[in-house]
């Protein structure tokens, strides 16, 4: 059981990644590339509090999955990470006003499918 809730909090912890990064980037804008803009960009980047706490939330997250796979299987593990493409459908949609068209509703659901099947095993 133990496993399982460090599986799943690096899935919520992926989602959330997700969620402050576009949350950051959303105040940023719209990023043209082009060379002149890099170094704007970047300075962008570093003064947005949502980019950095995505940035700082990612070792944290590898830290919990380095001891996941340290003591289970892949072949278990690995899927049930998906659980956080739920989460940051979700949470796109509840704190960020994101769309759920019904084709993203059934993958949601196959998604949970499949994670319910790995998790039987």
């Amino acid at each position: 059981m133990l496993y399982f809730l460090m599986i799943l909090s690096c899935a919520f912890l992926n989602a959330a990644i997700q969620l402050f990064l576009k949350t950051g980037m959303q105040a940023i804008g719209h990023f043209e590339f082009c060379l002149k803009n890099i170094w704007p960009f970047f300075l962008s980047i570093l003064g947005n509090p949502y980019i950095i706490l995505g940035i700082l939330l990612q070792p944290l997250t590898l830290g919990i999955w380095l001891l996941v796979l340290s003591r289970v299987d892949v072949t278990y593990a690995f899927p049930l990470v998906s659980l956080s493409y739920i989460f940051t459908a979700l949470g796109g949609h509840f704190l960020l006003n994101e769309p759920l068209s019904l084709i993203r509703i059934l993958g949601i659901l196959t998604i949970m499918g499949g994670v319910c099947l790995v998790a039987r095993s």
